[in-house]
């Protein structure tokens, strides 16, 4: 695999991840699939790295799937992690969609496997699969009515309309809002504002949370054990402490 379609950058704590297919509007091609998968498994693997952030060039995020290689029997699909390197397996971190321009099928489905969202104003979302004979099989129909509310989710689906970042911000779905052209810099700010806090409590936070709404109500403490225990033991909770103590701030390790 020698062609990057996706340039990996890093920002102090922060891994930077840029679909980069101008030739095609950021659509997922099964090289890409796998250079993002690749990303996020060091993003996980790695101490030095609280989070990350997923954009495109180019003022697009992603067209979805590239329908020119699905025509040749092509789907960007990684064993394990599913479209795109990521819809099926997110990373265990923190990952922000950041958006400008379009974010549509399985682009869409990309920022739905995000934990914050921050979209320029001029951003739209959108799954137009009914459009094209196909469904949004990438978690889309099953993620979206978990986001936002059900009628609404319906409407999108069934309609394959456009649906723009402004109303999607209206029920919450986008975090922040940005300038066109400033998606980017929001979330890089957004990032550093998370990166300051411990990058293990961030990672076993978000994984109760998003392990949690399928956990039986009488054991859901219990089962949060496995997450935040190690926490509890880990040397980041004992600097935490001690930077407290002393004034000042805390050196995270990741350990």
């Amino acid at each position: 695999m020698t062609e990057q379609d996706l340039k990996v950058t890093e920002h102090g704590r922060v891994l930077v991840l840029t679909m980069d297919r101008p030739q095609a509007r950021n659509a997922m091609s099964m090289a890409m699939a796998h250079q993002i998968a690749d990303a996020l498994e060091m993003l996980d693997s790695r101490d030095d790295l609280s989070l990350g952030i997923i954009t495109g060039a180019n003022e697009t995020f992603c067209a979805g799937m590239d329908l020119k290689g699905f025509s040749r029997g092509e789907r960007p699909v990684v064993e394990g992690r599913g479209f795109a390197g990521i819809v099926k397996r997110p990373p265990v971190k923190p990952l922000i969609a950041a958006v400008e321009g379009y974010a549509l099928a399985g682009g869409f489905e990309i920022v739905l496997s995000c934990d914050l969202v921050v979209a320029s104003t001029a951003a739209k979302f959108g799954l137009p699969e009914v459009k094209r004979g196909l469904t949004a099989a990438a978690g889309g129909l099953m993620k979206l009515p978990q986001r936002i509310p059900y009628h609404l989710a319906m409407d999108l689906v069934l309609t394959g309309r456009m649906w723009p970042a402004t109303e999607a911000a209206d029920v919450h779905l986008v975090n922040r809002l940005a300038e066109p052209g400033q998606a980017l810099t929001v979330a890089l700010g957004l990032a550093e504002e998370i990166a300051a806090n411990a990058p293990l409590a961030l990672a076993a936070s978000k994984q109760v949370m998003v392990r949690s709404v399928d956990w039986p109500l009488e054991d859901r403490f219990d089962r949060q054990e496995e997450f935040v225990n190690p926490i509890r033991e880990s040397q980041d909770a004992k600097e935490g402490a001690q930077a407290f103590v002393e004034k000042r701030d805390p050196v995270w390790t990741g350990r």
